[in-house]
């Protein structure tokens, strides 16, 4: 039987690796402010973050997990 789970297990989990290892495509994440602040990276421009803080409070930044193409954000 654990033969049998170890065989099933082992192509789920480099499925598991293999799916997560795509590049982020967002450049900009918002820092919103306040005591319970939150984090959005869900912005391609810099433009857009800073629409989305506009009289939130907060900031805009670099996400640390884009992997895209260096020519492909804005400034």
């Amino acid at each position: 039987m654990q033969k049998i789970a170890l065989t099933l297990a082992l192509p789920l989990a480099l499925l598991a690796v293999t799916s997560s290892a795509r590049a982020d495509p967002y450049r900009w994440c918002a820092e919103y402010g306040g005591r319970n602040g939150g984090t959005n990276c869900y912005f391609r421009t810099l433009t857009q973050c800073r629409a989305a803080i506009s009289g939130n409070g907060g900031f805009c930044r670099p996400n640390q997990f884009y992997t895209g193409q260096k020519g492909q954000h804005s400034r």
